[in-house]
C-alpha cells in the first residue's frame, strides 16, 4: 500500500493546502482529498506538480507500507 506523505512534508514547510493548491495550480478539492485519504490514487502528473511546488523529489512523497492482509 502506498501512503502519500503531502500533508507531513508540507505541514513542516508551513505551507496550508491553499498555498500548496497555488504553488502547484491544482485545485483545492484535489489537495484536500489528498490530505484527507493519504492512500487515493493519484495521477503523476499531480505528484510532479505538488513535488515541485514542496521543492521534493516525487519519491519524498510517498512511503511503501507493508499490506495488511500479507502475511
Amino acid at each position: 500500500m502506498i501512503h502519500l506523505k503531502v500533508k507531513e512534508i508540507a505541514e513542516s514547510k508551513h505551507i496550508t493546502m491553499a498555498k500548496l493548491s497555488r504553488l502547484a495550480d491544482l485545485n483545492y478539492g484535489t489537495i484536500r482529498a489528498i490530505y484527507e485519504n493519504p492512500s487515493r490514487d493519484v495521477a503523476v502528473t499531480t505528484l510532479e506538480k505538488i513535488a515541485r511546488a514542496l521543492k521534493v523529489e516525487v519519491t519524498d512523497l510517498y512511503e511503501i507500507l507493508p499490506d495488511e492482509d500479507a502475511e
